[in-house]
């Protein structure tokens, strides 16, 4: 099958405004006639909900929170990007989208990406028009900062908490329609399947978490926002209940999964202090700007930080990228980070960190100026670990925070499955290989303010009015399929817990395809994963009923996708015989241990299908073009 993206022909800064004007348009007496399902309501799913019912279309909204208010987006700290040019440093459309492109070494769409660039301005007025308390020059101006794989500040933010505030105006945008009737809210129900009919995306079935009751819901298209895979690992950044299961489900109805080897590594979290912990806690990316990262020059060396006089210490960061320094991007950090706890020279009681220093930007700007900056940050670090960053360093250590690869969608948004779209991190169109810090939040409302109303209006056009019923054999289908598979779950009665085998599992993910990979490690965790699965359907334990508020239930579905996607992430980047960002294969590095890319073989994206259960997937490649950027070998130095 050739992949069609969709690229409008024309110049790449006119193709967005020319898309707009030749894609079909519904009549806004129309309009009314369709409804739209949108899975997720964090930055994307509630945008997307909001605009879309704010344009006239009927809109179903489903979270499996209580509230869209507790969607993962609220943990986003640092910032949001937007080429606003606001500290008049050289800033521009075209120099974001080109960061981009290069933070992600050169593994996205070059379409999709300017897009991205040139919409981002549109969505800082948009939410400040909606009361985003965003940070703020002593003369009024919105204030920018720096953020890793940029030399120009462009980043937005509002303190430490930009995710929870940027939420809570697309909240505010989202009630005011679920108030006017246009946008029907259903909280604590979990998509368990998308209906297909006749090709097309129609209808999804749902769990109710409370009442476990099973229903069906049809649609003339369908939204998938539901965010990142990172929980693959068990310990990550990500919420607990953040999971695959939506996206995995559309998969296996004949949405092709995109680079699923592509996980980005965030350098700045707290780090593992034992087997009692569910999840990691990040530490924004925005310390870097006045944090300097640095480990003894010896090794072994136990030394507290302030005994440890400044020819002793290594800035690393500042001293192989002086361009850069401490805001290199994240793939790069991380990198070097578990470089030097490798060299036994990291510190704390595992060895596995490395100190991040405020002393010379307090020395430098005064306490209270760090603190009106990161002070909430600084205070989750301290209510954590027990010590004060103020007066010594913080203890940071990589740890999965982010997924580039999802469900491949064509330039209007759409998977390979018509009707059925996936925005924000649930999708793998921007990041490449590689996320820039700021960039989630950007995308997911980029995708859910001002590309999908226009690009889902150019399919609803050419639909019928008339809606499925949920009488149709192929709801009726999905529900028998879905009741079933939590029947074969509660009947397996084994000796292990949900939990264990999760953990398993991110311990292989981690040890053989998490910050490095190679070939033997790779073969032998598939070989794990095979066993493990093998042995969760033999062996898990699923207390409770399925008529009932069940978590166990929950749990375990969302284990058995991750179960599968594992694999299928470890097939990918054993596929992939070359390095390029966070998919950074031993066999493939420059003399300085940096990612060495194959532009000739692998400018591609990597799109599977999935072909049946205990079948291998089937690799579809769109072919990457770069007509606008020239493919070098990334360097921050």
């Amino acid at each position: 099958m050739i992949l069609d993206a969709k690229v409008p022909a024309g110049d790449l800064a006119d193709k967005w405004k020319n898309h707009k004007f030749n894609v079909k348009l519904v009549n806004p007496a129309n309009k009314r006639k369709y409804e739209v399902i949108v899975v997720g309501t964090g930055l994307a799913g509630a945008s997307a909900a909001a605009s879309l019912a704010e344009l006239g279309y009927n809109v179903k909204a489903f979270c499996f929170q209580d509230s869209p208010r507790r969607a993962h987006s609220i943990a986003a700290q640092g910032g949001i990007n937007a080429a606003k040019n606001y500290q008049n440093d050289g800033d521009s459309v075209f120099r974001l989208f080109y960061d981009t492109i290069k933070g992600g070494d050169y593994r996205s769409r070059e379409a999709n990406v300017y897009r991205l660039a040139e919409v981002s301005v549109n969505i800082i007025d948009q939410c400040v028009a909606q009361g985003v308390p965003f940070a703020r020059e002593y003369g009024g101006l919105l204030a920018n900062r720096s953020f890793g794989g940029a030399q120009v500040s462009r980043t937005f933010y509002a303190r430490g908490q930009t995710g929870q505030q940027l939420l809570l105006g697309a909240y505010s945008a989202l009630s005011r329609q679920i108030n006017t009737g246009k946008v029907e809210m259903h909280s604590r129900k979990e998509m368990l399947d998308l209906v297909v009919v006749d090709g097309q995306a129609r209808g999804i079935i749902v769990r109710d978490l409370v009442t476990g009751e099973i229903s069906s819901h049809s649609a003339h298209a369908v939204i998938l926002a539901t965010g990142g895979y990172g929980n693959v690992f068990y310990l990550s950044t990500n919420a607990m209940g953040s999971n695959v299961t939506a996206a995995w489900r559309a998969h296996k109805k004949g949405a092709f999964f995109a680079n699923p080897c592509y996980t980005q590594i965030h350098p700045t979290c707290i780090p593992v202090s034992g087997t009692h912990q569910s999840k990691l806690t990040l530490m924004s990316e925005s310390l870097r700007n006045d944090g300097r990262v640095w480990v003894p020059k010896k090794e072994g060396d136990t030394r507290k930080p302030k005994d440890i006089p400044e020819n002793e210490r290594d800035y690393y960061l500042e001293r192989k990228y002086p361009s850069f320094g401490n805001l290199v991007p994240r793939d790069v950090a991380s990198r070097n980070a578990k470089y030097a706890c490798d060299e036994g020279r990291g510190v704390g009681s595992t060895k596995l960190a490395v100190y991040l220093d405020f002393a010379d930007a307090i020395k430098r700007d005064g306490k209270d100026t760090i603190a009106a900056k990161y002070g909430n940050l600084f205070d989750m670090y301290q209510q954590i670990t027990g010590e004060n960053p103020y007066e010594t360093p913080m203890r940071i250590f990589p740890a999965v925070h982010y997924t580039m690869g999802g469900l491949w969608v064509d330039y209007n948004l759409m998977t390979s499955v018509p009707g059925l779209y996936a925005l924000g991190e649930a999708n793998f169109s921007d990041h490449g290989a590689n996320r820039l810090g700021a960039s989630a939040l950007m995308q997911g409302l980029a995708d859910g303010y001002f590309v999908v109303p226009y690009t889902i209006g150019d399919y609803l056009a050419r639909m019928p009015y008339d809606k499925i019923g949920t009488d149709h054999p192929a709801f009726k289908e999905a529900e028998h399929q879905v009741k079933e598979k939590i029947s074969q779950l509660l009947s397996i009665n084994g000796s292990k817990t949900v939990d264990q085998f999760h953990r398993e599992l991110g311990l292989i993910m981690w040890d053989n395809c998490g910050m490095s990979r190679n070939a033997e490690g790779l073969k032998e965790a598939k070989t794990k994963i095979k066993s493990l699965r093998d042995d969760f359907w033999q062996n898990v334990k699923v207390l409770g009923e399925a008529g009932q508020m069940n978590q166990s239930i929950e749990k375990a579905g969302r284990v058995a996708d991750f179960l599968e996607l594992g694999e299928l992430m470890i097939d990918d980047a054993l596929d992939r015989n070359e390095s390029c960002g966070g998919h950074f294969r031993e066999e493939y590095q420059t003399e300085e241990g940096e990612a060495k890319r194959n532009d000739e073989q692998y400018s591609y994206v990597a799109a599977w299908e999935y072909k049946g259960k205990d079948q291998a997937e089937s690799l579809h490649k769109e072919q990457l073009e770069f007509q606008n950027v020239k493919l070098t070998q990334r360097s921050y130095k």
